[in-house]
């Protein structure tokens, strides 16, 4: 992705922040096309942007809808209570997740303050541990690995959720 294309990406979540922001049910509705049209861009440039900045890792839920009248429905989520958060939370994870996709998705929950950078710090140290412990001491396949890191995962961010 271009230096151009990065800003206007950058442009486009500040916009839709602002949008969302200034709306106090945390959701708003907007048009692909008209979007397009605001920021002089193609609508893929628009998908880019609620793909990579609005996605449920990142505490949102995208309705979309195609089409001449399509419209676009940004939610933020929120938790009424711990039990939403531990099933979003688990859903998130799912049943195997790999060092990667789990170093961003706690990258994410410390940027949406649903852990501190200690707690973050910990777990992750805890789950390269895992990782290593199944790599050289007992010979555990990597799909193996990114299932027990799922599962040691799920435990930990339920018992801070729970907590």
């Amino acid at each position: 992705m271009s230096l151009q294309s990065s800003s206007l990406t950058k442009i486009i979540e500040e916009y839709i922040d602002r949008l969302l922001e200034e709306n106090q049910a945390g959701e708003v509705s907007l048009r692909r096309k008209d979007l397009a049209e605001k920021f002089g861009c193609v609508p893929s440039q628009i998908n880019y942007v609620l793909r990579s900045r609005f996605a449920p890792e990142n505490g949102f839920l995208v309705e979309s809808q195609r089409g001449g009248h399509g419209y676009i429905k940004i939610i933020q989520l929120t938790f009424s209570n711990c039990d939403e958060e531990v099933v979003h939370l688990s859903d998130l994870v799912g049943n195997a997740i790999t060092e990667q996709e789990a170093r961003k998705l706690l990258v994410n929950l410390q940027n949406r303050e649903m852990t501190t950078p200690r707690e973050r710090l910990i777990i992750e140290v805890a789950l390269r541990n895992q990782d290593e412990n199944g790599r050289s001491l007992f010979d555990v396949s990597p799909y193996r690995r990114d299932l027990m890191r799922a599962e040691l995962l799920k435990k930990i961010l339920t018992s801070l959720s729970l907590g």
